[in-house]
């Protein structure tokens, strides 16, 4: 038990890299917001266009999100980190993790999202056109709103299942959670640097796995 202890949770150790892993807890938070708020925003977008039923423009988001479901997200992220120089694009290890999981978490958001709105009665759009709205109206007024109630519980549980992800940015060497712990633990041959990043995984996470609970509660759609 004392080797454990010593090994795990070594107060020295830990209080000795504790400065470098708070930053990077920093840096996870920043990745974690990003990732939420733009895959969420991008996947609604994508829905919203899908449903004008254009048919070029459907074929080309269906690809998008077929792709970036299929293709598991380590995979995606180190083809952008190392493929997009040779094409002349550039971009810092941050941007990249963050624009590859926002992709990942539209792909699927897309797919829930695009599953509410078919799932709306048809007679709530004939309802509405029948009142005077026309196509845009009766979807942004009386569809949508109804579709993202109905699709909450899966949506937040995706979000929250993607969005841990950010621990694969350690990959391309993004300076978060992970990569601060495991540099740390290579310095200190002791793996309690890895605890205080599994602590604050657990800051980061529980109180989003909670807040997720509230809004399913709160906000979701009900017969």
């Amino acid at each position: 038990m004392d080797r454990f202890l010593d090994q795990f949770f070594n107060l020295e150790v830990m209080a000795r890299y504790l400065p470098d892993v708070a930053a990077g807890f920093v840096v996870t938070i920043q990745l974690a917001i990003a990732v939420i708020v733009t895959g969420l925003a991008l996947g609604l977008a994508l829905a919203v266009i899908r449903a004008f039923q254009i048919a070029p423009v459907n074929w080309l988001i269906i690809l998008f999100v077929d792709l970036f479901r299929a293709l598991p997200p380590l995979v995606i992220l180190i083809i952008f980190y190392f493929g997009l120089p040779f094409i002349g694009i550039t971009m810092s290890a941050f941007v990249i993790s963050w624009l590859v999981l926002a992709f990942v978490l539209a792909a699927f958001a897309e797919e829930i999202y695009w599953a509410g709105i078919t799932s709306v009665n048809r007679g709530q759009w004939e309802a509405a056109r029948s009142t005077g709205l026309g196509f845009t109206e009766t979807l942004f007024n009386v569809v949508i709103p109804q579709a993202v109630r109905m699709t909450i519980p899966p949506l937040t549980n995706r979000t929250i299942a993607i969005t841990k992800n950010t621990a694969l940015a350690s990959v391309v060497t993004v300076e978060e959670m992970l990569t601060v712990a495991q540099t740390s633990l290579a310095y200190a041959a002791n793996t309690s640097p890895l605890t205080l990043a599994a602590i604050g995984y657990l800051l980061i996470f529980f109180p989003l796995t909670m807040a997720s609970r509230w809004v399913e509660t709160r906000y979701a759609w009900k017969r």
